[in-house]
């Protein structure tokens, strides 16, 4: 039997890349990025490199997963951070981040549902949001808390659409997770306490991602699990 295949959009740093080397443990992984090469060796994983918001980038990315077996997976994990509030930042950094996290996200989504409807196939979508969705972010920042909730509207949105087709979308939303991206993001916040008592690490979110995407998931959809460590329990 193939292995089956996943497309990872943003998978060459960061959460992305350890979202990109689980799923290669069971299976074949298109990593969509516009970084120009990968810096590591995998013969399981392949580089489409371009802009992930471009149907026809994305569509080859879809395709040269099928290539190298079934497509039953896409992660939308792609994405910008904003480090200033909406009332500090130019009005193009506004613009080009909600266009970025939400455009980019809805034409994987789009690619991901057309492709398997076109090869009458189940699958599933995972959506990669963060917990800024209700907190505002640590450090508030308005437009990227918007276009993190906006992930989890389309999963939910989406997750009913698609149920009768076998097509499952799930969403996860991770807080403080160690990283270049986010690792430092509320070391201005002294009063910050993570009920257990650490930071999250990319691989505790790729095994998160693997198990969405995964038919031990298989009766799982429209949900959103909350990976901050228990900051939401104060909200």
């Amino acid at each position: 039997m193939d292995q089956p295949s996943f497309v990872v959009t943003g998978g060459a740093r960061g959460v992305g890349r350890s979202i990109a080397h689980r799923l290669a443990q069971d299976g074949h992984v298109v990593v969509l990025d516009v970084i120009g090469a990968l810096d590591w060796d995998d013969p399981s994983i392949q580089l489409v490199s371009g802009d992930a918001r471009d149907p026809l980038v994305a569509r080859e990315a879809a395709q040269r997963g099928e290539e190298r077996g079934p497509l039953s997976g896409w992660v939308n994990n792609a994405a910008v951070f904003g480090d200033a509030g909406l009332a500090s930042a130019s009005a193009h950094d506004v613009l080009g981040l909600i266009t970025t996290n939400l455009a980019l996200a809805l034409t994987g989504c789009h690619v991901a549902v057309n492709h398997y409807l076109h090869h009458n196939r189940a699958g599933a979508i995972v959506n990669v949001s963060s917990d800024a969705t209700w907190s505002g972010g640590l450090n508030p920042c308005a437009h990227y808390a918007a276009s993190k909730a906006g992930l989890v509207s389309i999963t939910r949105s989406m997750a009913k659409e698609l149920a009768g087709y076998g097509i499952r979308v799930n969403a996860l939303a991770p807080g403080m997770i160690d990283t270049d991206m986010g690792g430092d993001a509320g070391s201005a916040l002294g009063g910050l306490q993570i009920p257990l008592g650490r930071y999250g690490t990319p691989e505790e979110v790729a095994a998160a991602v693997v198990f969405l995407a995964s038919s031990e998931a298989s009766y799982v959809t429209g949900a959103v699990l909350n990976m901050s460590g228990g900051l939401f329990l104060d909200r």
